[in-house]
């Protein structure tokens, strides 16, 4: 993840098919290609712009980056974006997923993300769901494996009460659903 990020942020891009006509930024690091004009990057960032949608984030890891199933590292920060997108979940080696500042609703959606073994950072503060009564220890539960949530490390007594919380809400649903 050293190499700079694939850097598409403050575009007005609405969607992903519309990130296919931008040249990405330069920055300090200048952004290495491989013979077909690839980046050789595991960064990207779509942050800043006014996406809803995500059904088009294969096609556009794939026309920009030289390996885009090694994509390690994606801000969707600052964006339109209400739902946590099925597509996130086949980004295998994704390690740091930013959510910030978007419109996510439902808490529940985050457990979708269990399935990426390597994600150890995820942003999801500024969303709706934040509000939501157990918020931090509902993502620390639904994703174990995370080192830090909004920034903020996840410390092991939070893990442990984390699994408490869940087991207790869990059982009380269950309750409910009985009678």
């Amino acid at each position: 993840m050293c190499d700079a990020p694939v850097d598409l942020s403050f575009r007005c891009l609405c969607s992903m098919a519309d990130a296919l006509t931008e040249e990405p930024s330069g920055g300090l690091q200048p952004l290495k290609r491989n013979s077909e004009k690839k980046y050789l990057s595991r960064s990207l960032r779509l942050n800043n712009n006014i996406i809803t949608d995500l059904s088009d984030l294969h096609k556009t890891l794939t026309h920009f980056l030289a390996e885009p199933s090694q994509l390690a590292w994606l801000d969707l920060s600052f964006n339109c974006i209400s739902h946590i997108d099925p597509v996130l979940c086949e980004l295998q080696q994704l390690r740091v997923l930013y959510l910030h500042g978007n419109s996510i609703c439902n808490l529940a959606e985050v457990k979708r993300l269990g399935v990426l073994q390597y994600l150890h950072t995820i942003t999801l503060h500024g969303n709706p769901i934040e509000t939501e009564r157990g918020y931090r220890s509902h993502v620390v539960s639904a994703l174990p494996q995370l080192k830090a949530v909004d920034f903020s490390a996840v410390t092991q007594q939070e893990q442990v009460m984390a699994n408490v919380w869940c087991h207790s809400n869990n059982r009380g649903r269950r309750k409910v659903s009985i009678d």
